[in-house]
């Protein structure tokens, strides 16, 4: 396989990864619906920035580390388990509190930062995702890339989770799912928080398996 064929591989990986429910798809999609359209895309920029870092991590060879040293791979895992454990408890804890969304009005700048920051620190506290990558790059990347993979590979990579992730605030800040979601708010974020939460324990509870 050459070169170019391996990044395009990836790249196909990555994409079909990225499509897979998880905690990084309920954050944008609530967060495009119960917010503002803006702050689903800041959230979705969040996740993209997040790949960058995984994917040069990955490049220096994040998935031969993690195999190496256990102890950090458990660490990791307990770390982002908790995270979003933290980040489910915050939803659940507000799913009570009514909001008014005006068409009218664009998200503040506060809130639109503070979207990208979640976005970015959830894509970073998950170690499925770094395993995702670094097992990708290890097992379709050669061994010794050619130097213009180390440049090209990043902003590729930013463009497959922004560009999804762009998608689904799309999608969900239209009209007819943000009525669903004012309507049915309570019930929908508490969903959410469990479903977040859910994956937090498990990956603490698998903390110490073997295996990625």
């Amino acid at each position: 396989m050459t070169a170019t064929s391996a990044v395009f591989a990836v790249l196909v990986a990555l994409w079909l990864g990225a499509m897979i429910p998880g905690p990084s798809f309920v954050l944008v999609a609530r967060n495009a619906i119960g917010l503002s359209r803006r702050d689903g895309l800041a959230t979705a920029f969040g996740m993209g920035v997040g790949g960058i870092f995984f994917g040069g991590v990955a490049l220096a060879g994040l998935y031969t580390l993690l195999q190496t040293v256990e102890w950090l791979y458990i660490g990791l895992k307990v770390a982002g388990g908790v995270y979003l454990i933290y980040v489910a408890w915050k939803i659940w804890r507000g799913a009570g509190h009514p909001i008014t969304v005006d068409a009218t009005l664009t998200a503040s700048r506060g809130s639109v930062r503070k979207s990208f920051w979640i976005g970015l620190s959830t894509q970073l506290s998950n170690p499925k995702t770094a395993i995702w990558y670094g097992s990708i790059f290890a097992a379709l990347l050669p061994q010794h890339p050619p130097l213009w993979c180390y440049f090209v590979l990043p902003p590729l990579v930013f463009a497959i989770e922004f560009g999804w992730y762009t998608i689904v605030a799309l999608c969900f800040s239209s009209k007819g799912p943000r009525e669903v979601y004012l309507r049915a708010k309570k019930w929908i974020d508490r969903i959410a928080a469990a479903a977040i939460a859910a994956l937090g324990l498990r990956l603490i509870l698998n903390a110490s398996k073997a295996g990625i």
